[in-house]
């Protein structure tokens, strides 16, 4: 829900704080907001430094259940941050679930971020578990302390976080409320983003910032084992957009050594960073390959104006495409074969298109399914199963959210092109293809550009030689309608975590755009189902 409640004033989803008293110090280290170096013991986890809140959380079946919990704000997370604001977590433990006793020993850890559109995340001021990062429904309010007014990036990327995502009724939906009200600990980071800039004008939230702080997040967690309550070695990620991204990639590249010296740099514990399990909405990642993947599945779409796209353009892009499809290798989930530009179509419409469409119809009355299939008539409805092509399906998608190129922007808009800005430059080209049809055919990247893509890629540590301490277990969502980014983005990350034996759970939800999660509870079951976690009572 990422909206924090007060004292006595009921927020939306059915939260509502009913107490707040302090206990132990009452305080957390760190979260001044200010930068400078942390005092030597800032690594270590105080206990007992938090207040006792109660609150009531509606589950995802609709029952409502009282939790008490510590909450602990605002724990600065490196012993030399660029900015405490951002780089502090917050950490909820629950005490009682309907007044009975929980035992958080052995517990999952949710670690849930609240990145939107690679802009900077913010716990520091949060009242509560939940209200940390951006708030709000997606074209809601941006992350907190983020410079810009508008709720979008220039590219159209909303800026809604893990904890602004929304159910198929259009409700809100907060992970973090789920898991605690679940008897799980709840750690919410945040994170440097994209729009941050100091008084000479430098940039210090552009990539790689935000995954180096959310690994560097999850490092203090495991030094502290023992002193944050749960199990540091049943850690699950979440988010949403560029927070599901960050998600996969956190779980992709765990313990890398690339990381090493960034982390060092910010005085990040001398612990692992690799976790048990990744959750991904929607994830916009891949990014020096979106452009070319959003061409091949949007480029006949027209815009919101009802115009097409330059289409030149649009073809030499799907061209790339087709190319680094074929470098991938990659096999698609259920026997279906390598995976081309040229079946990719067929692979997504019969691996996710239709069984989302059949989940959608067979849930809904006999009267509703006829009036939906009247209104969509390209829907063949036959033995129970949805069928359609490929082009009948991106018909009833209609309009393309972005425009060509959708990520590397001809001139330099969007916001990816911030996210890959260095020093006191605000945004600069990260694909050959944009940089040179602005600057000539000789034009070449910047040299530290490649490393930097490679840092905020989870494909590459997949592929290839992949990363032995990744995590297993894959959780990937997004919503049919969604053209935030192509469907093969994350259809290509759950084929490669398939193709290396991890456990993956991917689907679509049907009509559903950017930012939707329609079953939130059953991501809460399937956690505890891989993490073997049943709740224990004192």
């Amino acid at each position: 829900m990422g909206i924090g409640a007060t004292a006595g004033v009921a927020a939306a989803g059915g939260i509502a704080l009913t107490a707040q008293a302090s206990s132990g110090t009452g305080a957390s280290s760190g979260g001044s907001g200010a930068a400078g170096v942390a005092s030597p013991d800032a690594l270590t986890f105080d206990k007992d430094a938090y207040t006792t809140l109660t609150t009531t959380i509606t589950d995802a079946d609709g029952a409502d259940h009282e939790v008490e919990y510590r909450f602990h704000k605002a724990i600065t997370y490196v012993a030399a941050p660029v900015d405490e604001k951002y780089q502090c977590l917050n950490v909820s433990v629950p005490v009682r679930i309907d007044g009975t006793a929980v035992d958080t020993t052995d517990a999952p850890i949710l670690f849930a971020n609240s990145v939107g559109g690679y802009m900077p995340s913010s716990v520091a001021d949060a009242t509560g578990v939940g209200g940390g990062g951006a708030t709000g429904m997606p074209g809601g309010s941006p992350s907190a302390g983020t410079a810009p007014s508008a709720s979008s990036s220039a590219s159209g990327e909303v800026a809604s976080g893990g904890n602004g995502m929304v159910n198929a009724q259009g409700g809100m939906v907060s992970l973090p409320k789920l898991a605690l009200a679940a008897g799980y600990v709840v750690v919410e980071p945040g994170a440097r983003g994209r729009t941050l800039v100091d008084a000479d004008g430098t940039y210090y939230g552009v990539a790689p910032a935000a995954i180096v702080d959310l690994k560097a997040a999850v490092r203090y967690v495991r030094s502290n084992k023992g002193r944050i309550p749960g199990d540091v070695d049943r850690i699950v990620s979440s988010g949403t957009s560029a927070g599901g991204a960050l998600s996969s990639l956190l779980g992709a590249s765990g313990d890398s050594p690339l990381y090493d010296k960034l982390l060092a740099a910010i005085g990040a514990a001398d612990a692992s960073d690799a976790i048990f399990a990744t959750g991904a909405w929607c994830p916009v990642t891949d990014l020096e390959h979106a452009d070319s993947a959003y061409e091949w599945n949007w480029g006949s779409n027209p815009t919101s104006s009802g115009s097409t796209v330059d289409q030149a353009v649009s073809k030499e892009l799907r061209s790339q495409f087709a190319e680094y499809q074929a470098s991938l290798r990659l096999k698609g989930l259920n026997s279906f074969g390598t995976l081309t530009a040229r079946n990719y179509d067929e692979y997504l419409v019969r691996q996710y298109m239709e069984p989302s469409a059949t989940r959608y119809l067979a849930a809904l009355s006999d009267a509703d399914r006829t009036t939906y299939l009247a209104a969509n008539t390209f829907i063949t409805w036959s033995g129970g199963r949805a069928r359609f092509s490929w082009a009948d399906f991106l018909t009833h998608v209609g309009a393309r959210k972005k425009s060509t190129p959708a990520f590397d922007a001809f001139d330099l808009s969007a916001g990816e092109n911030n996210l890959f800005g260095k020093g006191t430059t605000k945004a600069r080209h990260f694909t050959l293809y944009s940089l040179r049809h602005e600057s000539g055919g000789s034009a070449r990247l910047d040299s530290d550009l490649p490393a930097t893509l490679h840092l905020m890629n989870p494909m590459p540590f997949l592929t290839g030689q992949p990363n032995p301490h990744r995590t297993k277990h894959w959780w990937i969502r997004l919503g049919t309608k969604d053209s935030d980014t192509s469907h093969t983005v994350s259809a290509n990350l759950a084929a490669a975590a398939n193709a290396l034996g991890d456990e993956v759970d991917h689907l679509y939800y049907w009509d559903e755009g950017h930012g939707a999660n329609s079953d939130p509870g059953d991501f809460i079951k399937w956690v505890a189902k891989i993490t073997n976690h049943t709740p224990k009572t004192r």
